[in-house]
């Protein structure tokens, strides 16, 4: 506030400034019909970085000759276009947002929500204007750094806005799968651009959508601006952007698969080629023990193995999964049905870290024998983007209450695909999984046998046992193994 003190103005006028002021987190300019600024608080001077009000200017010719105002898109405002002025003219508006600093700073310094207030005695004429401001610039500010991860991650990604269904975020990874520009594809209805006209699970995914609740991972089409589609897995998962619901999808390629899939049906000749040389890792195994008795290249590479050390072993004796149990609930599965898509497996190489893959599989026949087909697509790096892509957002939601911070759990899944316990079956005891989940809390073998009541020992042979069960070797394995299932997330 000004020095001149408050008693000097009538009541009225002292009652509605108290109304208005008092409290206030917010920023208020009060100005008076003339152009004269009569009086601020201190939420207003800060959000100014000065300590005086004389230092915003006597009027708002003055004020506009101290700061420079830009919209969001880095325009500067012209002098009639100030929110200071466009409130003296006479003109009502809503929130506006605009970037500040003062007079000869190339950069902003804050980001103002700023929105005009009329006071009047009488009913007549106004008496006093005020302009309300709101500091937002730790929002736009953790937007923009979003913005700038969520571009840069490779991981092709969408996000769509609920509340209209427009897509409001396109990364360059989306782009490059579409072979088109963001901007063709931002502003977009989800009518225009239908990644989900054509899902397994159709009437799943679409009241998943409706409701804002997770999609898991399905096969779809989706359609490119050439009137051709390409086959992926599209995942789903709600977030809040700006203080907007709206939902995350991300893509896995998979047309390589479908093409080498083509190629095999086309001729036998053809067929051997492209199992040969597709990109994927391709295994045929007879049935009904699942002996391999031929693999493709990408497969050699995949397991670090040669072929004369896989042809005729199963899966077992070359300790290919690290997960027995599923592997087998799988094979079982596959005989049931003739054949599965993209199960989240984990393979093990014959030297180096364990390998994030997606199996499908089909029944065929194959020189007169029954065989199965089995394809493995290493997912490994879009995982890791992935995990970048939460681990981001995390940061983001630290520094500002624009974000929801339940994204952390609801992306969790996508490492799993949102349907880990049905792709993995278990076969735990019920001890096996108390221990699991005492594990997952970080408890170490003696903090187990005292709320279990076991001894130290018994503690020491279940570890052992349900670490040889699962295939890991040590405590931070196991928990990652559990998290992947939802075991231990309580």
């Amino acid at each position: 506030m000004d020095d001149q003190p408050m008693q000097a103005f009538h009541a009225p006028t002292l009652r509605h400034l108290e109304q208005l002021m008092a409290g206030l987190t917010v920023g208020v300019i009060l100005v008076d019909p003339s152009g004269a600024i009569v009086g601020t608080n201190d939420a207003a001077l800060s959000m100014h970085g000065v300590h005086h009000a004389d230092e915003l200017g006597a009027t708002a010719d003055d004020y506009c000759q101290r700061f420079c105002l830009r919209y969001r898109n880095h325009q500067r405002l012209a002098r009639r276009d100030y929110p200071i002025m466009r409130m003296l003219a006479g003109e009502n508006f809503p929130d506006v947002v605009v970037d500040v600093a003062p007079i000869g700073t190339n950069e902003p310094r804050w980001t103002h929500m700023v929105h005009d207030v009329v006071m009047d005695v009488d009913g007549g004429d106004p008496d006093y204007l005020a302009l309300v401001i709101q500091d937002v610039s730790e929002r736009y500010d953790a937007e923009a750094r979003f913005e700038a991860m969520f571009q840069a991650n490779p991981a092709p990604a969408l996000i769509l806005r609920l509340a209209d269904q427009r897509f409001v975020r396109a990364n360059s990874g989306f782009a490059e799968l579409c072979g088109c520009s963001r901007d063709a594809i931002e502003g977009r209805h989800l009518r225009d651009l239908d990644i989900l006209a054509h899902t397994e699970r159709n009437a799943l995914v679409a009241e998943r959508l409706q409701r804002g609740a997770t999609i898991p991972q399905v096969e779809a089409e989706l359609p490119l601006p050439d009137g051709s589609s390409r086959l992926v897995i599209l995942a789903g998962q709600p977030i809040e952007v700006a203080d907007q619901r709206c939902m995350l999808f991300t893509f896995a390629d998979l047309e390589p698969r479908r093409l080498a899939q083509r190629a095999l049906a086309s001729s036998e000749h053809r067929a051997a080629t492209m199992f040969r040389l597709a990109p994927g890792g391709m295994v045929v195994t007879a049935l009904p023990d699942h002996r391999i008795v031929e693999v493709n290249e990408a497969f050699v590479r995949l397991t670090g193995r040669g072929s004369h050390d896989l042809i005729g072993r199963d899966a077992d004796e070359i300790q290919l999964w690290n997960d027995a149990t599923q592997r087998e609930a799988v094979e079982r599965e596959l005989e049931r049905r003739g054949g599965i898509r993209t199960y989240d497996v984990r393979v093990l190489p014959a030297s180096g870290a364990p390998i994030d893959c997606l199996v499908s599989a089909e029944i065929v026949d194959l020189h007169d024998k029954r065989c199965a087909l089995w394809l493995y697509q290493d997912v490994t790096a879009r995982r890791h983007s992935e995990l970048e892509l939460v681990a981001a957002i995390d940061a983001v939601m630290k520094d500002a209450n624009w974000f929801s911070r339940s994204i952390m759990d609801k992306l969790a899944t996508l490492r799993g695909g949102g349907d880990a316990e049905q792709h993995h079956p278990l076969d735990l005891s019920k001890r096996e999984r108390e221990v699991l989940e005492l594990i997952c809390q970080g408890a170490n073998d003696k903090a187990i046998a005292d709320q279990l009541g076991l001894t130290s020992n018994t503690v020491r042979n279940h570890v052992s046992r349900l670490y040889a069960k699962i295939g890991v070797n040590r405590r931070s394995a196991a928990v990652i193994w559990a998290r992947e299932r939802g075991i231990g997330m309580g």
